[in-house]
C-alpha cells in the first residue's frame, strides 16, 4: 500500500474552516416573528403545565393530610 501524504495541520485547519463557511451558508434563520410565536407557546406551555402539577399535589397533599388525621 501506498502511503498518502499527511497534509499539514494547517491546510487541514484551512480546509475544515473553508467548509463551515460552506455549511453555515445553507443555515436558513427563521424570522423574528417565529422565534417569538414559538417562544411564547413554550411559555405558556410551561406555564399550564406548571399549574396542573401545582394542582395535583396540592390535591393529593390534602388527601395525605386528610388520611393521616384518620389515623
Amino acid at each position: 500500500m501506498a502511503e498518502k501524504e499527511k497534509k499539514s495541520i494547517f491546510s487541514r485547519a484551512s480546509a475544515w474552516l473553508r467548509s463551515v463557511k460552506s455549511e453555515l451558508k445553507k443555515i436558513v434563520w427563521t424570522s423574528p416573528k417565529t422565534v417569538r410565536s414559538n417562544s411564547i407557546m413554550v411559555i405558556v406551555a410551561i406555564i399550564i403545565f406548571a399549574a396542573v402539577t401545582g394542582a395535583v399535589d396540592f390535591v393529593f397533599s390534602n388527601f395525605i393530610t386528610a388520611l393521616g388525621k384518620l389515623i
